[in-house]
């Protein structure tokens, strides 16, 4: 007992003494230590290995006395006579919540500590001549991944007669080296299955697989690839392996996680596969679409990758934190998806590991920091030919109109002088505050506009005050103000319109000093440059709930800046304590949702005021106004027309052909829309943020840049989001073409030739092909001498040509002795295929597959109750009955709170972050899923009707026949027998049970097969299921 007294009591002391910092107990040490004798030995055989000549992990080295006095990427870290403030105790401590080094290793005794800290105290005494190195240069041997690479040399290989791509000459080097042989070549049935599914995600055709087993040229693998690389199924493979980087989803994500469109950037990567664009252009247009000379509008839907950010619209929040969270999503998508860095870990800190210090990750942020969020209207080729066709009929009735009346430019000229003095002379409120009564934040633009951010969900009050100077105020103006980033450009927030609606405008003088002491503003009149029948302006002061002004219109004219003016019964004159408070009210009636609760809520606004005698609203709009200010020589063509069909709507004896050209108008339909970026008019300051807390900038702004320690920024680049695109697919770059040969390898052979494809920065282990990869990097990058630059179908051609590709997936006890991983590749890995493919392969053997290309997100069906465990309303699911029910899995619409449940069984990301490897688990649940899933059933249904009709005239051939579908090879006999026995023991289970068979083997009870015998089919679907759950159906061999 009182052995324990006295270590308690010790233990308790030596806490208490050294519990801040924790440093080690007393321990009997030299009288003075010893660099040589006592500290390079510790150094040897614990900091070197990470810390030495060989590598410098964190750029800090231990093996020379002038760099570790110069410390690495997290400062200093031995400060001579100060072991306490010595980064280097700290670390071997584990203090402050890090890892204690030396990692991997053991920890060091508690006498090293003590040694090390008595060294420093003393002054850390290191003889120069005791340098690991004594001609040592300053610079750090930089890591391989960051040293661009170059073409290296073909090894010369004694299987010559192996090698059918360069890429077999590196594999067969390796192989060699390792005592390992390559496995034989796959037989054709397995081989074009194999390469189906990997070029097209698709299982071959019993046809395709006939011809190719029975073409006898020499070159009939290569027609086989020919064919797949061209195939437009080829984009939408490829397509969706790009978009797991891109993180792209149907939904906000968030409480919230409302539907958004951008399906038109999906389709874009599909084409962009599809029509081979090179890569560089490819991720040019992506990162800066917009910034192109001449931008089309396929280059600005393109920055889609930019906008897969997810969205916070819960009430409440700061929309700018979540801007600043989209902006870091960005940072860290570009960072993984084209450069292969955990750029994202050097938002809070210098990064741990790669030299990317704290100051360039803003840099980098800068680049995405200045851009206006964009919403584009996509027209497919149909509308955009349609509302050609309006536009040619309306220049039409136009032309006509002025042959008519000769003296219209007179007459036009006439007006617009008799409407230069309606413009009134305004002035732009200057806003103390401006607020709204529920989840909206205002952005303040250059020209005093204020633009809504946040919750768009609800009713709403915009409450704006302001102090004015002006004398005898006769009326105030409210302008609702269109914008790219507002659904179809605004002036409102309805997602579906763009249309925003007001209710009450209540205008209040309220005394400073004391907030009670007001008095409400009394209104003569309101006038607005638009107003519809029902939706007059007057009603904004009508005291009313029920009633509103609106900015609708039809469609081809409904996005204008509109004009409120609102004349004041008595001049005003604010006294200085005085200042105007103007309610802007937004309620409506059974507060309605539409589009997911989207209201008409105004979108952007500006208040001015005036003290002309009897203020009415201009009636120009201000795009015209714009116009007419310049002299009729300054102006263009387009610009006369926009003037001339403004003007001819105020002539009221052209009012017949002024309907005439409005019914022309009235078939003009919405186009889809896509979200995007646009070059914002007014440049951010970015500024470095303290831990990565957005509310605590440093003072300092900085310049758009790139991290130093990798290629120079290209001297002739704007500092931009250009720039920065052609700083990436720059040839001195040593990251991108790397980082994307070895995805697609990854893609192939299920792990890349660096096996963290996300990451090629210090941490990653090396390449277990070193040359190959910086072969294939150099290919992609500069092009071979028959092919171009950046070309992604000739990486695809090397490696599915290779004899490396085409070898069997056999393992023997002997290989997995040998290359249990396959890292070697002396075999071809088996792998089951993504969660997409396994929809597709199921669509395409039953028969039911649409092969539409592209085109809005589908709903199939979805289990019952799934919807319900997301936050709030369950978000609607209009099941598709049309062919749009059997599209392939990648355009399933992807919610990212509630993901399709399938999909998600088997592994699919789920779109919040850039994903550039997905997981591959096995679970219970994918089986009872792919047994028991509605989908699924549908899918067994079909092929078992799919069977019936086309197999042959018995079951033996039948058999035969679903299972050359599933598999791409006939059963063995033992197969077959155990399906024959299945399907015989079906029979018998559905004798007489009509409903059940009912039930099994149609998926509407409404339209069952006609002529059909229910209890054979229900029989064949069960056999049906069992050959869709094959392990063999869903892997690829």
């Amino acid at each position: 007992m009182l052995k324990r007294i006295l270590c308690a009591a010790f233990l308790l002391a030596a806490v208490i003494a050294y519990a801040v910092p924790r440093y080690v107990s007393a321990w009997q040490v030299p009288a003075m230590v010893d660099f040589a004798r006592d500290i390079q030995p510790i150094f040897a055989a614990n900091c070197y290995g990470c810390h030495g000549a060989q590598k410098a992990a964190a750029q800090l080295r231990l093996d020379v006395k002038s760099l570790a006095m110069q410390g690495g990427l997290g400062g200093i870290v031995i400060k001579p006579h100060d072991s306490r403030a010595s980064r280097l105790i700290h670390r071997v401590l584990g203090m402050n919540g890090e890892q204690s080094m030396p990692l991997g290793k053991p920890a060091l005794k508690a006498q090293q500590i003590k040694l090390i800290q008595q060294w420093i105290d003393e002054g850390a005494v290191w003889p120069e001549s005791l340098s690991a190195i004594s001609n040592l240069k300053s610079e750090i041997p930089p890591h391989w991944a960051f040293v661009a690479p170059q073409r290296p040399a073909m090894p010369v290989v004694k299987n010559v007669d192996w090698v059918k791509t360069p890429v077999d000459a590196f594999v067969a080097a390796q192989q060699a080296a390792h005592g390992l042989q390559p496995a034989k070549e796959a037989d054709r049935e397995t081989l074009i299955r194999r390469v189906s599914l990997d070029l097209t995600g698709l299982p071959p055709t019993l046809k395709e697989i006939d011809d190719f087993v029975n073409d006898k040229s020499a070159d009939a693998y290569e027609k086989v690839v020919a064919r797949l690389l061209t195939s437009k199924h080829y984009g939408e493979r490829w397509g969706r392996w790009w978009l797991d980087a891109a993180r792209y989803a149907d939904s906000n994500g968030f409480e919230k996680d409302r539907p958004r469109s951008i399906w038109p950037y999906r389709d874009w990567v599909i084409n962009a596969f599809n029509e081979n664009k090179p890569f560089d252009q490819f991720t040019i247009e992506q990162l800066a679409g917009d910034l192109l000379p001449n931008a089309t509008l396929e280059q600005r839907v393109a920055t889609g990758f930019l906008r897969n950010s997810m969205r916070n619209e819960e009430g409440g929040v700061d929309p700018e934190q979540f801007r600043v969270e989209e902006l870091i999503d960005r940072v860290d998508a570009t960072g993984k998806a084209f450069l292969g860095l955990t750029v994202a870990c050097a938002q809070c800190h210098t990064h741990k590991f790669d030299p990317i210090k704290h100051e360039e990750y803003y840099r980098f942020y800068a680049f995405f920091n200045s851009d206006q969020e964009a919403e584009l209207e996509v027209p497919d080729a149909k509308q955009q030919a349609k509302r050609e066709q309006i536009l040619k009929a309306v220049a039409q009735r136009e032309s006509e109109l002025q042959s008519k009346n000769p003296d219209w430019q007179a007459r036009q000229i006439a007006w617009e002088k008799s409407v230069a003095a309606l413009a009134g002379n305004w002035q732009t409120l200057i806003a103390d505050t401006v607020t709204a009564s529920f989840g909206v934040k205002f952005e303040r633009w250059s020209d005093e506009s204020f633009i809504a951010r946040g919750d768009a969900a609800t009713n709403n009050v915009y409450v704006f005050t302001a102090k004015s100077q002006q004398k005898a105020i006769t009326g105030l103006r409210l302008e609702v103000m269109t914008d790219i980033s507002l659904p179809h450009g605004g002036p409102g927030r309805r997602l579906a319109d763009g249309v925003a609606a007001i209710n009450e405008f209540i205008a209040e003088v309220v005394n400073t000093a004391n907030p009670q002491q007001k008095r409400k503003i009394e209104f003569a009149n309101v006038t607005a440059d638009f107003e519809e029948p029902n939706n007059l302006a007057k009603y904004i002061a009508d005291g009313s709930g029920h009633t509103a002004w609106t900015t609708d219109t039809q469609l081809a004219l409904r996005h204008e800046d509109r004009k409120l003016v609102i004349a004041l019964k008595e001049p005003l004159t604010l006294a200085a304590n005085e200042q105007l408070v103007i309610q802007i009210v937004q309620k409506f009636p059974g507060n309605e949702a539409i589009n997911f609760g989207i209201h008409p809520v105004v979108g952007r606004f500006r208040i001015a005021t005036t003290s002309d005698a009897n203020p009415t609203a201009d009636p120009v709009p201000a795009r015209v106004r714009q116009i007419i200010s310049k002299p009729v020589v300054q102006r263009s063509a387009q610009q006369q027309a926009q003037v001339f069909r403004y003007f001819r709507t105020t002539v009221k004896e052209w009012a017949e052909a002024n309907q005439a050209i409005n019914d022309e108008l009235k078939p003009w339909a919405y186009a889809p829309t896509t979200l995007a970026l646009a070059p914002r008019e007014v440049t951010r300051a970015t500024h470095l943020f303290r831990r990565g807390d957005w509310k605590r900038p440093e003072t300092a702004a900085l310049e758009p840049g790139t991290p130093a320690f990798l290629h120079p920024f290209p001297a002739d680049a704007p500092r931009n989001r250009l720039g920065l695109a052609q700083w990436i697919i720059d040839k001195r770059n040593p990251l991108t073409a790397r980082v994307i040969v070895n995805r697609i390898w990854q893609h192939y052979f299920g792990a890349g030739l660096v096996a963290t494809a996300e990451d090629l920065g210090t941490r990653c282990e090396s390449s277990s092909h070193a040359d190959l990869l910086d072969w294939l990097a150099t290919e992609f990058r500069d092009g071979s001498a028959n092919g171009k630059a950046w070309d992604i179908r000739h990486i695809h051609r090397l490696i599915v040509l290779s004899a490396t590709y085409r070898q069997v997936s056999n393992v023997t006890p002997k290989l997995m002795e040998a290359d249990a991983t396959n890292r070697w590749l002396a075999r071809m890995p088996r792998m089951r295929v993504e969660s997409e493919i396994i929809r597709d392969i199921g669509l395409a053997v039953s028969g039911l597959l649409a092969p539409v290309i592209g085109g809005p997100s589908v709903y199939p069906p979805i289990p019952d109750g799934v919807l319900s465990l997301s936050y709030g309303r369950p978000m609607d699911w209009p099941t598709v009955t049309s062919e749009d029910r059997y599209r392939r899995g990648m355009y399933i619409f992807w919610k990212r709170n509630v993901p399709y449940p399938s999909l998600l069984t088997f592994d699919m990301p789920n779109g919040d972050f850039s994903c550039t490897r997905r997981a591959r688990s096995n679970t219970p649940l994918q089986a009872l899923t792919s047994l028991n899933d509605v989908t699924f059933l549908e899918f067994a249904q079909g092929l078992a009707a799919r069977i019936n009709k086309e197999g042959g005239a018995d079951d033996t051939a039948k058999i035969v026949y679903g299972y050359r579908l599933c598999t791409g090879r006939a059963p063995d006999q033992f197969e077959r027998q155990q399906l024959l026995n299945l399907l015989w023991s079906q029979r018998s289970a559905f004798k007489g049970r009509t409903g059940a068979a009912v039930y099994v083997s149609s998926p509407d009870a409404s339209k069952l097969p006609l002529d059909a015998d229910l209890s054979e089919l229900a029989a064949w679907t069960m056999v049906a299921r069992v050959m869709l759950n094959l392990d063999e159906t869903i892997t690829r061999e």
